[in-house]
């Protein structure tokens, strides 16, 4: 396997240096071009390069993938639609739909609101308050979704009553004079997934501060004093005036996170590995393709997932068209 894996990132690199060594040569080519057939050449030998690298490491591996899907485990015996046949009648896998689904609706809502909330406030307080505050909010920004799911887990942690607990929420309960609680290894818990998605919103809140506050700060101070004056009250000014001047910044933030929550695979592996009923597409995606070795299946799960990105991202694609169009 390790030497497979070595050959593999060879053959990628060695790749990846001839695409950008024949375009090295294309260039220098086209500049000892004369007169205008080397200024209309150009862009297209910038652009090429661009164009095949996408090609390679986009467009190849999903076609591939798609084409996979409709093949058995061992990627060899054409199956058609079996797989996804398997998917649509697995209950497993609906509950997979179902926490991801959850994950989508409720950790970018959480981590904007959260985040607006925090850049609201602590851009009432003085300036070095708000540098403080912010830096703190900020910080779980430079952890890595492995880590802060360790740190996370480690707050979550249960030992049996009468032992020292090392969980942060059990120790806290057990010097209140309460029991310790088991907060992940419950099958028939219905809050895993929402324990795991703090840890997420744990993570994006300082992102969506950031961008929101300086939004905020670029509201004209005049039009929010204008409304003051006709006796707005502060909660009236900040959705009537506020909101309406930064909501291309609460949409980008929202749709960005948004892209990230659906791919998220980190912090359900490491904490649970998709058990008491908390999985998610990424996580069953690679339980089934590295520990069950069915990469029909596996393949059948990442198009589902590509299936439900592709809105996002034409509905992101047309905003951006459309504030392009407006300047």
């Amino acid at each position: 396997m390790g030497l497979k894996l070595a050959n593999a990132i060879l053959a990628i690199l060695a790749g990846v240096g001839s695409v950008l060594v024949l375009f090295w040569l294309l260039n220098w080519l086209v500049e000892r071009i004369p007169g205008r057939l080397s200024e209309k050449l150009k862009p297209w030998v910038f652009v090429g390069q661009a164009i095949a690298l996408i090609s390679v490491f986009l467009i190849y591996p999903a076609v591939r993938t798609i084409i996979l899907s409709f093949f058995d485990n061992s990627g060899s015996k054409f199956v058609g639609l079996d797989n996804y046949t398997q998917l649509a009648t697995d209950t497993n896998f609906h509950q997979t739909l179902l926490n991801t689904l959850l994950w989508i609706i409720i950790v970018p809502v959480s981590a904007v609101v959260l985040g607006l909330l925090v850049a609201i406030l602590a851009d009432r307080l003085a300036s070095r308050g708000e540098k403080l505050t912010k830096s703190m909010i900020f910080m779980p920004m430079a952890i890595s979704m492995v880590g802060a799911s360790t740190i996370w887990g480690m707050v979550y942690d249960w030992n049996p009553p009468g032992t020292d607990q090392i969980g942060l929420l059990n120790s806290v309960l057990v010097a209140l004079g309460g029991e310790p609680q088991v907060w992940l290894q419950i099958t028939t818990a219905k809050l895993n997934s929402l324990l795991l998605m703090v840890i997420l919103i744990w993570l994006q809140v300082g992102y969506a501060m950031v961008l929101l506050s300086s939004a905020i700060k670029g509201v004209p101070e005049d039009t929010i004093e204008a409304a003051r004056i006709d006796g707005a009250s502060e909660i009236q000014a900040f959705f009537r005036i506020i909101v309406p001047q930064i909501w291309g910044t609460v949409i980008t933030v929202f749709v960005t996170i948004l892209i990230g929550v659906m791919k998220v695979f980190d912090i359900v592996y490491v904490t649970t590995n998709g058990l008491y009923r908390s999985n998610v597409i990424a996580n069953d995606f690679f339980v089934t393709l590295f520990q069950f070795n069915n990469s029909g299946r596996a393949a059948a799960i990442v198009v589902v997932l590509l299936i439900a990105v592709i809105p996002v991202m034409i509905y992101q694609v047309r905003r951006f068209r459309a504030e392009e169009a407006m300047k």
